[in-house]
């Protein structure tokens, strides 16, 4: 008997329009002779299903069901493809374990800890992952700008503490630019991340838990056009993906080695892609991605295909892993 899968895309945060293009991708290449697919819209205003007319049906939130032609449909798993909030941050993982229905995501507080970059990174400096050297602030706090580039140098990197796509990012490579850049950052989190800047080769390392283990996948290099690796990079063309990466053996097996220590120190499960930048010929951690997007170009499928794992076999893989869980 085939299995209810919903697929969960949209969300309430910038990301809305990525995923909704990384939900259609997953239904496209989901397992139609194995799964019953839905997608299923997830907004501020209501939770719905969207049937091949777009046509909307309402999500019933008290047990996570729908009503078609009559009949009561409820789900085996949710394929979780929402980018940013509630997706990745926690707030769906935990509402599934309260619903008993397995999902394919890590565990809520995996989700709320790697979402939350601050918080991240302090836990993975405890177990001495390399990082770049950080400032934090919170809206409402002084801000004393020389404290700040004496803490982290020019130049350096302001971010949004907890938003994804590179939204509230910027370079800074002067003082005179780092209010602006904070402005910008607190228009998309109410906490911020001054980050000093890394130089070297910028690799993306996807992690997935394969057949029962953790399996580290082909690494793609990041070469972009743009000063970093910002919206335009990722979604409009402006940078390269090289996969495999350019890099020795002993890069390779370093940078491997430490996206699979990060992964099981975060006790991460399902699907994720980490960045590092070799800085000093040492890989440093970046952030990680729990929901990484999912087009054909996007990193994580691409590095799939590369390790000879179709995206029809990924998600596959993905759902049953789920079950285990």
């Amino acid at each position: 008997m085939k299995k209810n899968i919903a697929i969960l895309m949209g969300g309430y945060s910038s990301e809305f329009e990525i995923s909704i293009n990384s939900g259609n991708v997953v239904y496209a290449h989901i397992d139609k002779a194995r799964y019953n697919a839905y997608k299923i819209y997830i907004t501020k205003e209501a939770w719905y299903y969207v049937d091949a007319q777009g046509l909307e049906t309402p999500i019933d939130k008290n047990n996570f069901s729908l009503q078609l032609a009559g009949r009561t449909i409820t789900f085996d798993a949710a394929f979780n493809i929402v980018h940013g909030t509630p997706g990745e941050d926690g707030l769906l993982q935990a509402y599934f374990e309260l619903m008993e229905i397995p999902q394919t995501s890590c565990d809520f507080y995996q989700a709320a800890l790697t979402f939350n970059k601050r918080d991240c990174i302090s836990t993975l400096q405890a177990y001495g992952i390399p990082t770049a050297t950080n400032y934090f602030l919170n809206q409402g706090d002084a801000i004393n700008a020389q404290e700040i580039i004496d803490t982290v140098g020019l130049p350096c990197f302001v971010k949004a503490n907890k938003s994804g796509s590179s939204y509230g990012v910027s370079k800074v490579k002067t003082a005179e630019e780092l209010l602006p850049a904070i402005d910008v950052a607190y228009r998309e989190d109410d906490e911020i991340i001054i980050e000093s800047f890394l130089s070297g080769t910028e690799v993306s390392v996807g992690v997935i838990t394969y057949q029962g283990a953790p399996k580290v996948l082909p690494i793609t290099e990041i070469v972009t056009e743009n000063e970093f690796f910002d919206y335009e990079a990722k979604y409009l063309g402006k940078s390269e993906e090289i996969t495999p990466a350019r890099l020795s053996e002993a890069q390779t097996t370093a940078v491997s080695e430490l996206a699979l220590k990060v992964y099981t120190i975060l006790k991460m499960k399902g699907f994720s892609r980490s960045e590092y930048i070799f800085h000093n010929g040492t890989p440093h951690f970046v952030e990680m991605n729990t929901n990484p997007g999912f087009s054909e170009a996007s990193i994580l499928p691409q590095q799939a295909v590369a390790a000879g794992i179709s995206i029809q076999e990924l998600i596959t893989n993905t759902i049953e892993a789920c079950f285990l869980q």
